[in-house]
């Protein structure tokens, strides 16, 4: 295959990491391109600014592990409180009440909305577990792609601050990784400028100097606020121009088929009830497929687009994939729109553009009554059908909020329900096959 650079990759997937965080797509290539300036005015050396490009592409990756508890115990869209949270100084006592005041249970009865805020009296231990499972969860993410211990901690120790009141360890000053310290300032400087403007961006950087940031990497800062074609680049990002040069790296399949699982954990960790749902979908994916005679290419294929099929649901808030009883006609239209977000996001690394669209159409069906865009029969190739069902199989064998798990047998009867009207007879009898020769192993999958 030809070489295709992992800065292309991380950085077109970093858009997915953006819409969990509440940002506009290209938070996390803005960032990198300020944090990589700061790195050419510390002059560091090409090993550390490798470190660092890949740290700040991946910074978010650990972010999808808080959103199931942010929205359970803000009662609220953990989307949107993510977003405005990032405008406030959580460290500030006031501050932080005036947002939790405004976040909590924001769309419920005032006596909704006191009740979520005394339940909050509680939960400071828990929040830092929270904070702590999503920086332990970004370093994994960043060991899984083979990165550097470097940039894992770096992704780790990203929202810890220089007067030690940071998250999760409480470090202090110089125990702070020096990439961290740049990922930190990095990331508030690209929010204020974009939201506010450059202005904001230096107040900001200023008035938190020597508490949430390093006073030397603030003052590399101001030394550029005056570059004013530097600034306007940020409009256009290009990321590949930054990757340091002396130290490229390349993906090859062993590392796709790598950044395609990790990405899978990040899915699978935005809501308990999907846990190994990706990986689940893939593994069915892949076994009904080699009993219909794929081959080793086309499996492969086949098992990335199951990792990747809902990427796009990154972009929906737990308030709905969490939610216990029936969706609403607005809930289920959002719900709708994630294999559009999917296709959206697959279609921009190169690499995975190839099945973008078996990825997204797994919610289509035969008749044209599937979503998002109603595709039928002539429309749906063998491994679309494939992902489809799969995709129905693996989420009937497993718990919702709504329902237990069900049997193998009862999941395959539901299946024929839909055949051949909905669903691809073919398909189903594999399956069948599949799931026949894996019988003896099967277990109700768990939350």
């Amino acid at each position: 295959m030809p070489e295709i650079a992992l800065s292309d990759v991380i950085g077109s997937l970093s858009y997915a990491l953006d819409i969990v965080e509440g940002q506009p797509p290209g938070h996390a290539v803005r960032s990198c391109l300020i944090g990589m300036r700061l790195a050419a005015e510390l002059e560091l050396d090409p090993q550390a600014r490798s470190d660092l490009f890949y740290a700040l592409l991946l910074k978010d990756a650990g972010c999808s592990a808080n959103s199931s508890r942010m929205a359970a115990v803000f009662a609220s869209d953990d989307i949107a409180a993510k977003a405005s949270s990032k405008l406030i100084d959580w460290t500030n006592g006031r501050a932080s009440a005036v947002w939790a005041i405004r976040t909590a249970a924001s769309e419920d009865s005032v006596r909704r909305r006191v009740q979520t805020l005394r339940a909050m009296r509680g939960e400071g231990e828990l929040t830092r577990q929270f904070m702590e499972a999503r920086c332990d969860r970004g370093a994994e993410i960043a060991r899984m792609l083979f990165l550097s211990e470097t940039t894992a901690l770096a992704i780790r120790s990203l929202d810890e601050h220089w007067d030690g009141r940071g998250m999760p360890d409480g470090l202090a000053g110089e125990e702070i990784p020096l990439a961290a310290r740049i990922l930190c300032l990095a990331q508030t400087v690209e929010i204020f400028h974009r939201e506010r403007g450059l202005r904001a961006a230096r107040e900001v950087a200023v008035q938190r100097r020597g508490t949430w940031f390093d006073p030397a990497l603030v003052d590399r800062l101001l030394a550029f606020c005056d570059d004013d074609g530097f600034w306007s680049s940020l409009e256009r990002p290009d990321v590949s121009a930054w990757e340091p040069g002396e130290l490229p790296l390349s993906a090859d399949d062993a590392r796709l088929d790598r950044i395609a699982e990790a990405f899978a954990r990040v899915i699978d960790a935005k809501s308990p009830f999907t846990a190994r749902h990706s990986e689940r979908v893939a593994e069915i994916a892949v076994g009904t497929a080699a009993v219909l005679g794929f081959d080793g290419a086309a499996r492969r294929t086949l098992r990335r687009a199951g990792l990747l099929h809902d990427i796009g649901k990154l972009a929906i808030s737990n308030r709905i994939l969490d939610k216990p009883g029936s969706l609403t006609e607005e809930e289920f239209r959002a719900i709708r729109t994630h294999p559009t977000f999917t296709l959206r996001i697959l279609e921009r690394a190169p690499c995975f553009a190839e099945f973008a669209e078996l990825a997204a159409n797994h919610h289509e069906k035969l008749d044209g009554s599937g979503y998002p865009r109603g595709l039928s029969a002539k429309d749906l190739d063998l491994p679309m059908r494939i992902l489809a069902v799969a995709d129905i199989y693996e989420a009937l064998t497993a718990r919702r909020p709504y329902r237990e798990p069900l049997s193998p047998a009862a999941a395959l009867a539901i299946i024929d329900r839909d055949i051949p009207g909905k669903l691809d007879g073919d398909v189903r009898h594999a399956l069948g096959q599949h799931v026949h020769s894996a019988e003896a192993d099967w277990q109700p999958r768990a939350a």
